[in-house]
């Protein structure tokens, strides 16, 4: 049985901030946010609070440029990567039926980098 944590003023403070996210996010745009309302809440207590939450499926992480962003949502977070200039786009996948018939379970949310030649230098 998992551990529960304490609820202190801070993690119900955060949770709070959490609803009112609906775009992607850092630990250090939600530190800053936080911290308009308690400037004695530290980064490591982000880090604890969104590691807790990722845990508990209550949140979804992903890696993007090399940073962690979260969700509080089931979005899936894709890009498309020019292998020539490395321009990283954000893109949207909405139909994944062809991933849920072949995934040996049922999908939460996904990330998915595709490589390629963009647009742009492929006419170059």
């Amino acid at each position: 049985m998992a551990k529960e944590t304490r609820q202190t003023k801070q993690k119900r403070m955060l949770e709070d901030m959490l609803q009112g996210l609906d775009t992607f996010f850092t630990a250090e745009d939600l530190l800053e946010y936080a911290q308009k309302k308690d400037e004695k809440i530290g980064i490591a207590t982000v880090y604890r609070f969104l590691k807790h939450k990722s845990k508990r499926d209550e949140i979804h992480s992903y890696n993007c440029g090399r940073r962690q962003v979260y969700s509080t949502n089931k979005n899936s977070h894709c890009h498309f990567i020019c292998t020539k200039c490395m321009h990283v786009s954000h893109l949207e996948i909405n139909d994944i039926d062809f991933l849920r018939k072949n995934a040996a379970g049922k999908i939460c949310h996904f990330q998915i980098d595709l490589k390629g030649i963009c647009n742009k230098c492929g006419k170059k």
